[in-house]
């Protein structure tokens, strides 16, 4: 019975994590792309370093990603790790797709409010998705949990900080009205994640969080006198 229970959870966890990458991919595609909206997180700062330095986004993403990579799998194990690469996998599947045979178009650019509505919420409920499947939808999201685990803050709060600092910087390269909008996309997304995790996290087991993992490097096994 327990053995039916966990392969249960684990097919729980893995459509949560492919349905929140698929709602990410579609945004993404239909609502970002399509009307210009600009990035924040990871793919900004890449997007900073071309415009900047002249370094392939591609290369900047990886050299952002690996050492981040790194991290969560000391501070959250293995198994998160392997959720988040299936996720960025399913990612690059489902925009590939969506990008090649997708005949939707969501032109918005006379409504950009509600563009910037609309990625947010759905941007926020397929992030908050993955990572209530126990995995992450890239490294910026990685970083995020991570230091939302180790400072006690609230992930969409870091999520919302973190990407609002990288689009003040691409100000140097991309129009103020689009940058504005997708800042609002961004504190959207933030507060979705919140509410999105916050929901599902009784009926989820979580992952181990940063403050375990920690005292275990430090101190070996932690104590139950002191876990309490």
């Amino acid at each position: 019975m327990r053995k039916q229970d966990s392969g249960r959870n684990v097919l729980l966890r893995l459509a949560l994590i492919l349905t929140g990458t698929l709602l990410l991919a579609f945004t993404y595609y239909h609502i970002n792309y399509q009307n210009q909206l600009t990035e924040g997180g990871f793919v900004g700062l890449s997007l900073l370093g071309k415009y900047i330095l002249g370094i392939s986004p591609s290369l900047t993403i990886l050299i952002l990603d690996i050492p981040v990579l790194i991290i969560a799998m000391i501070f959250k194990g293995r198994s998160f790790v392997v959720k988040t690469f299936i996720s960025v996998v399913a990612f690059t599947v489902f925009y590939g797709l969506m990008e090649r045979y997708s005949g939707l178009v969501f032109n918005l650019q006379d409504n950009l409010p509600v563009a910037a509505l609309l990625s947010g919420v759905l941007t926020g409920l397929g992030a908050g998705m993955v990572l209530l499947g126990g995995g992450a939808s890239g490294g910026d999201d990685i970083l995020s949990l991570l230091i939302s685990e180790w400072k006690g803050i609230k992930v969409g709060t870091v999520f919302i900080l973190m990407d609002v600092s990288v689009l003040a910087l691409s100000l140097f390269y991309m129009p103020v009205r689009e940058t504005l909008y997708t800042v609002m996309a961004v504190v959207v997304a933030g507060y979705v994640i919140t509410f999105t995790t916050s929901l599902g996290r009784r009926k989820l087991v979580q992952a181990p969080k940063i403050q375990t993992a920690l005292a275990k490097t430090q101190d070996g096994p932690v104590k139950m006198n002191n876990a309490v």
